[in-house]
């Protein structure tokens, strides 16, 4: 998608990220308990969040008394999180997280990118060296925590797809994409009409994997497959789950 970079879903999603419809139907809370029971039983250490957005997980993190801190590259996401209660209690870095920066420091208990998140690294080198920036930050038997979904290919047919996502009685919804099977990309706009006319245009292009080539990154960088869950709930994971939260572990314990 020409003019599209690592900032631009950030940017143009923030002012209304929180009140969107997939953002409510979250398990917020179960993603919120889990991750606390994973931090308190690692090695310990502050949290480190990749593409930590407006605050939605992190913030409840820093309620239940962990240390957080977080990558993102979109300042307009950023500044939503600091104007929410707490957020001066989060320290956020402002940089793309295929690469952890040098500012960040290392010896994180737990590392986690949720909902989707992940995927917004565009081609597999980015991924790729993800995994590898994430086991040089972890703590001796850290975790590395991934929420993702698990690719449906029947979604498009001849390679493209229009969704309806809400129907309502000032506004529709609609998902708009197109697929490269081969790179594994999907280029998308969320599109919004509202009553009064207004049109909004959220893009994003991703690069999804399936879980077993996520497995594999992992190997390559020195992680292990610890768990994987059908949900946040711990829910089993088999053959009709359409996502998945996946627990790595540094093998250095």
């Amino acid at each position: 998608m020409e003019g599209y970079d690592h900032t631009t879903y950030g940017e143009r999603t923030a002012p209304d990220y929180d009140e969107r419809p997939e953002v409510l139907r979250q398990a917020t809370t179960d993603a919120v308990d889990c991750l606390t029971d994973l931090a308190r039983s690692g090695p310990g250490g502050a949290v480190l969040e990749l593409g930590i957005g407006t605050g939605r997980l992190a913030l409840p993190l820093v309620e239940r008394g962990l240390q957080v801190v977080g990558i993102d590259a979109s300042e307009a996401m950023i500044a939503r999180l600091r104007a929410k209660p707490g957020g001066d209690r989060v320290r956020v870095v402002t940089a793309d997280f295929a690469t952890v920066p040098a500012e960040v420091p290392g010896g994180f208990g737990l590392v986690f990118v949720a909902f989707n998140t992940f995927f917004a690294l565009v081609d597999q080198e980015a991924q790729i060296r993800c995994f590898e920036a994430v086991a040089r930050t972890l703590a001796p038997g850290g975790r590395f925590v991934m929420e993702g979904f698990v690719p449906d290919l029947t979604r498009w047919r001849n390679r493209q797809a229009l969704t309806v996502t809400r129907v309502a009685l000032d506004e529709v919804r609609l998902d708009a994409s197109v697929h490269d099977p081969v790179a594994q990309r999907v280029e998308a706009q969320h599109l919004v009409i509202r009553a009064d006319g207004r049109l909004g245009m959220n893009p994003v292009v991703l690069r999804y994997a399936w879980p077993s080539e996520l497995d594999l990154m992992a190997r390559l960088a020195g992680l292990r497959l610890e768990s994987r869950w059908g949900g946040w709930d711990r829910r089993p994971f088999d053959a009709s789950s359409t996502s998945h939260v996946s627990v790595y572990r540094d093998g250095h314990a």
